[in-house]
């Protein structure tokens, strides 16, 4: 009986996070928002489950929430932001967990300074979903959303590794040497373990040809990356962000164009129902928590007025925190653009040597890559600074959430006020989700930040298919091209080839080019009769399914092609569309 109420509860749950999300849109409010809100009222149903184990959310929830956002982060974005995303995800949580539990240390006088310092821990990590897909939705600049998500990404493991070293000292006398080595210990063998997994799953995945089982092999990547590493005492959240972080990077190169798609499609539906299944979680404890905690020890009324005292110091340390990273960030651009200015010259006096060497050309190379590539990560940073504007969304983008959720959770039964400090936390996830999810994207609009300027992005895209299409159009006319079996190279054939070719740029240029009254292109006026097309032939088919004119192994071929031609079609009218 218990085995079917669990069904019945997942397939309500599912119904619920599926309803949250087409509804939500209409209502101009994020999801997660929602089902938080939700997940309370479900908790007062009687007979409902108001608890679940904080292991199944640490050990089977979060590997895979976290592997599915790090493999969309592009590395070369997460590079150029490095030194922003380490000061924010070590540098403010380590501040956060040190002030938010001294002062829980002198609220509760029978609270060590360790057990305090834990849930400091617990409350100082920001959650990687809510914070990047209120930004995504609303629009803010590609850097600001990056530099929000990579910090959400890393945070994770930093406060962990926290909570552990501070749940170890409630047991013995544990120095600053020890955390700290512990910390450097957790990280590194994190980030060895993660990219040895990338690697060799990689390599494993890149053998496969079946895109169906190179995606059930994905799914396991971040359980074989979370699991060895907890168990030898490092960070094995870090080991999955670092893994997908890989994965993602060589994915472009290594899989097969039919591995990504399915990766992708699937991927992204796991994790929108494990990442709106937290929070609908969260919802659903609200009610034990209030009930277990001891009325005579500390009302739960006045615990929730301490979660949100606590609420209100993690948004204060936030912004004073915010504040010197800017500053920091831009005297790192101009001591950036001096050393480029030097490292260029230096390059000029290298191409005047009459070093001719194959060591002495390697050697240029290898140097103007560098230059190159620095030159094009300032360029990226200048026309994307962080100001005033963007310090204030990132002053206010620190909602809580999943890891909050479950490492509350995780305190030992022994610790004093317990129930209370469960409730302190989960109160402070639900308050900064609610009030600053809730409020973010008002603050958007009157801060008047803006995001990527689409006309500009179409532009380059453009810009970016023609020099594709260059490259491709070369590898067709090269006078070394071969057929198979000697075949000679057909004119009709190899313009057709031309012709589709040059379809995408095209079509991009007739975008950013676009006005209300141009008239229409080739390229329109193809694409358009081509859905005509898939159209007529997708109603003969299901003429003929209907008939029983063919065997069902060929239908499903047949419909298998359509879908693939009118999915490119789509890809090449909105080629920003996910």
């Amino acid at each position: 009986m218990e085995l079917l109420q669990l069904g019945v509860y997942g397939v309500i749950g599912l119904v619920t996070i599926v309803a949250a999300g087409a509804f939500s849109a209409r209502l101009g409010i994020a999801a997660p928002l929602v089902l938080i809100v939700v997940g309370v009222g479900f908790s007062y149903i009687p007979g409902a489950p108001t608890s679940v184990p904080h292991e199944l959310i640490l050990l089977g929830l979060l590997p895979p929430i976290l592997y599915a956002a790090s493999i969309t982060v592009p590395v070369v974005d997460f590079r150029r932001n490095f030194s922003t995303i380490s000061a924010l995800s070590v540098g403010l949580v380590i501040v956060t967990t040190a002030v938010t539990g001294y002062l829980l240390y002198l609220i509760f006088p029978q609270l060590s300074l360790a057990a305090a310092i834990a849930i400091g821990a617990v409350i100082s990590p920001t959650d990687a979903v809510a914070a990047t897909a209120l930004g995504k939705k609303f629009g803010l600049p590609p850097r600001l959303v990056t530099i929000m998500e990579g910090e959400s990404l890393v945070n994770d493991a930093t406060a962990l590794v926290l909570l552990r070293s501070a749940i170890a000292a409630t047991a013995s006398a544990v120095s600053f040497w020890d955390v700290a080595g512990d910390f450097l210990f957790a990280v590194a063998v994190a980030a060895a373990i993660g990219l040895a997994v990338g690697f060799v799953t990689v390599w494993v995945r890149s053998k496969i040809t079946d895109p169906l089982l190179d995606t059930a092999i994905s799914f396991a990547v971040p359980f074989i990356a979370f699991i060895p590493t907890q168990f030898v005492g490092a960070s094995g959240v870090l080991a999955v962000v670092v893994a997908g972080l890989y994965s993602g990077h060589h994915g472009a190169r290594r899989f097969s164009a039919q591995a990504r798609v399915a990766e992708r499609l699937n991927w992204r539906t796991l994790q929108f129902v494990l990442e709106n299944g937290v929070f609908l979680l969260m919802g659903v404890q609200i009610s034990g928590l209030i009930s277990s905690v001891i009325q005579d020890d500390l009302s739960a009324g006045l615990a929730v007025v301490l979660g949100v005292l606590m609420t209100a110091v993690v948004i204060v340390i936030r912004f004073l925190f915010v504040g010197p990273v800017l500053l920091l960030l831009r005297a790192e651009l101009r001591r950036a653009e001096r050393a480029q200015t030097r490292f260029g010259e230096f390059l000029d006096q290298f191409r005047r040597r009459s070093d001719v060497s194959a060591r002495g050309v390697r050697r240029q190379q290898r140097a103007e890559a560098i230059h190159e590539r620095r030159g094009q990560d300032l360029a990226q940073l200048q026309a994307e600074g962080l100001g005033w504007r963007g310090g204030v969304i990132l002053g206010w983008s620190g909602m809580r959430g999943v890891v909050t959720l479950a490492a509350a959770q995780s305190l030992p039964d022994t610790t004093p006020y317990r129930p209370q400090l469960v409730l302190i936390a989960f109160t402070v996830a639900v308050v900064t989700l609610l009030l600053q999810g809730g409020t973010l994207p008002w603050l958007i609009r009157l801060t008047g930040i803006r995001g990527a300027d689409a006309v500009a992005d179409s532009r380059e895209l453009a810009g970016l298919l023609d020099e594709l299409a260059e490259s491709g159009l070369a590898a067709i006319e090269s006078p070394s091209l071969e057929l198979p079996e000697g075949q000679m190279i057909d004119e009709h054939v190899l313009e057709r080839v031309r012709s589709d070719t040059l379809l995408r740029a095209q079509s991009a240029w007739e975008r950013v080019e676009r006005t209300p009254t141009s008239p229409v292109s080739p390229q329109r006026q193809y694409r358009a009769l081509r859905r005509e097309v898939l159209r007529a032939e997708r109603e003969a088919l299901l003429e003929a399914r209907s008939a029983g004119r063919y065997p069902s192994r060929i239908l499903i071929r047949a419909q298998a092609m359509l879908d693939l031609e009118e999915t490119r079609l789509e890809q090449i009218d909105n080629p920003g569309g996910s």
